[in-house]
């Protein structure tokens, strides 16, 4: 009996070592597509500083704040644009007062061809037969992109060129594979890769795009969800945003 005992003493005493295992949350975030390289860094960061789990999941703002609204589970949500945070509390999906923008993203046209050159006249030109973009319905890159074909006066030249992605990721894949010569993508695609060329495009040809991120009302008790949109806001997030390509709000 005595040792029976014993045993439950050290049993007890080794859980009470391991606070960190039952303290540990996990947050499920999603994330807009061109953020997928960032968030994948930040996330581990932050795993590492707080002994939480990040889950992530990846895809156009438009679909994933569409996935939220029919419940689909995550704590957390980091968007491409300011309007559909915004949009999730006034719906109720949101939690008031927990929004920011994390990052401002910047859009450039890419090609894998090296001997192209890149510009308003490209889109035009005989050497480029198609054009990628994300769908601009549901992904603010592929909006912004056609406001600046529109800005560019070139958008019913260009628009039977045009190759949709459902999101910037796949937009980028369209030119990475070769079923398209150019494409309009995130810089954070494309800034630090060997091979090809791009062009920033000047930003007044589309409007800012600013990334907001919101705190969701599944995730408003999450420990994890709120420590993680927490330290976005730290020195050493902000160094990672901008390491892959964000400008810093």
């Amino acid at each position: 009996m005595w040792l029976y005992s014993l045993r439950g003493c050290f049993f007890a005493l080794a859980l009470l070592a391991l606070p960190s295992a039952s303290l540990a949350s996990e947050a499920r975030v999603a994330v807009a597509a061109n953020f997928t390289e960032a968030a994948r860094v930040l996330a581990a960061a932050y795993e590492q500083a707080s002994g939480d789990q990040v889950a992530l999941s990846f895809g156009s703002t438009g679909l994933l704040y569409a996935q939220i609204t029919q419940g689909a589970p995550f704590d957390a949500f980091l968007a491409a644009d300011k309007t559909r945070p915004a949009r999730a509390v006034a719906d109720g999906f949101g939690v008031a007062g927990t929004g920011f923008t994390y990052a401002t993203g910047r859009l450039v046209l890419f090609t894998l061809q090296d001997d192209l050159e890149l510009g308003a006249d490209a889109l035009t030109g005989a050497g480029v037969s198609r054009v990628a973009i994300a769908n601009p319905a549901t992904a603010p890159y592929g909006a912004a992109a056609i406001e600046t074909l529109t800005a560019f006066s070139v958008l019913d030249e260009v628009a039977p060129k045009l190759v949709r992605g459902t999101n910037v990721a796949q937009a980028y894949q369209f030119v990475f594979s070769g079923s398209a010569e150019v494409g309009f993508v995130a810089l954070s695609q494309v800034v630090g890769r060997s091979g090809g060329a791009w062009w920033p495009v000047p930003g007044r040809f589309h409007q800012p795009i600013a990334q907001d991120a919101v705190l969701l009302t599944r995730g408003a008790n999450n420990k994890a969800a709120i420590g993680f949109l927490d330290f976005l806001k730290t020195d050493r997030a902000r160094e990672i945003i901008a390491a892959h390509g964000y400008a810093l709000p």
